[in-house]
């Protein structure tokens, strides 16, 4: 079933990965929230946090090294509050972008389905899209 809204956590050292996937998803249909849309100037950036994590039915978590480093907090959070959810059941998509150990972030994460966008951005993409029966068009910028 096709997300009604995608949260996107991601480091802020990733960001360029979380514009590129975001992208795609909305190229396809699907609405997403992450903080670079979709944090205005003024807003209290936690509370924002916290309404998309509340109002989003599908979580999908950037991994790389700078997401799983201790000094990226709210990846860890955003993630707890997650877990802790009954409807992200079946709903929470690990993404690999660059090797790094999951379990550092959390324990769980290798029991999920990963994503591994490490070796081709289209396989993840088509894999992430194909959850909801959505096939991929051709990517936007097929230099990348």
């Amino acid at each position: 079933m096709k997300p009604n809204e995608v949260f996107l956590s991601h480091s802020s050292l990733d960001r360029s990965s979380a514009s590129r996937l975001a992208s795609e998803l909305v190229r396809h249909g699907i609405r997403v929230w992450y903080s670079k849309t979709s944090i205005k100037g003024a807003q209290q950036w936690h509370d924002e946090i916290g309404q998309a994590l509340k109002r989003c039915d599908w979580f999908i978590i950037l991994l790389s090294p700078h997401s799983i480093d201790d000094k990226a907090i709210w990846v860890k959070r955003e993630l707890m509050y997650a877990l802790r959810q009954y409807r992200f059941k079946n709903r929470i998509v690990p993404v690999i972008l660059e090797p790094c150990d999951v379990e550092a972030l959390s324990w769980v994460l290798p029991d999920l389905q990963l994503v591994d966008f490490s070796l081709s951005f289209e396989d993840g993409c088509r894999e992430i899209l194909g959850l909801w029966e959505i096939p991929l068009k051709p990517l936007s910028d097929p230099g990348k």
